[in-house]
């Protein structure tokens, strides 16, 4: 049986982006993040997605192992609040650094959200995406989500960059909470 999803960007979406996240002990989640995961997924039964842009790794900056030790320790972190992320993808590749066929899985591109739309029997029409980052919306967009631009981490920016490129995600929140209070009003009918 198909479930849906909340697709989240990483850094500077849950956690603080200090810029090529490769130490797990400097992972610091956003105030709220948990508890807002844990609605999403224990009480609205969403399932949780990452889909994340790890260019550090074709440039050279970071090792897959070292994406991998931070995507666990954001679930050790989430652990606490009785939620984990559901799995985390992500694309090592940049166009710079890295050839035209293997950059096919970077946000923009709805690649990711259709692989784990596949493996983990995602219905995309229920499905948001939510990010900080222009390519986050222009990804949920691309994939046929509804989208949530949110104001952490480079939020604020991309904001003004997708209003002048008349852009426009579903809703725009203040931080991870905001998210989950607008999915619970969506679902019931309430926005």
């Amino acid at each position: 049986m198909s479930s849906y999803a909340v697709f989240f960007d990483r850094d500077g979406t849950l956690n603080e982006d200090p810029g090529y996240l490769g130490d797990p002990n400097l992972v610091k989640l956003f105030p709220g993040t948990g508890e807002a995961l844990s609605t999403l997924k224990n009480k609205l039964h969403f399932k949780l997605i990452v889909i994340s842009n790890q260019s550090g790794i074709s440039r050279g900056l970071l090792s897959k192992e070292m994406v991998d030790s931070v995507n666990y320790k954001i679930n050790e972190l989430l652990s606490v609040f009785n939620v984990s992320i559901d799995k985390f993808y992500y694309c090592p590749a940049h166009p710079e650094f890295s050839n035209e066929d293997d950059c096919r899985c970077r946000k923009p591109s709805p690649e990711l959200v259709f692989q784990a739309a596949k493996e983990l029997e995602i219905e995309l029409s229920g499905s948001y995406f939510v990010g900080d980052a222009v390519t986050d919306i222009e990804c949920g967009i691309n994939a046929g989500l509804k989208t949530i631009l949110v104001k952490t981490g480079y939020g604020e920016e991309s904001f003004s960059i997708l209003k002048k490129q008349n852009k426009f995600p579903t809703f725009v929140a203040r931080n991870i909470k905001e998210v989950s209070d607008f999915i619970n009003k969506d679902i019931s009918g309430e926005n």
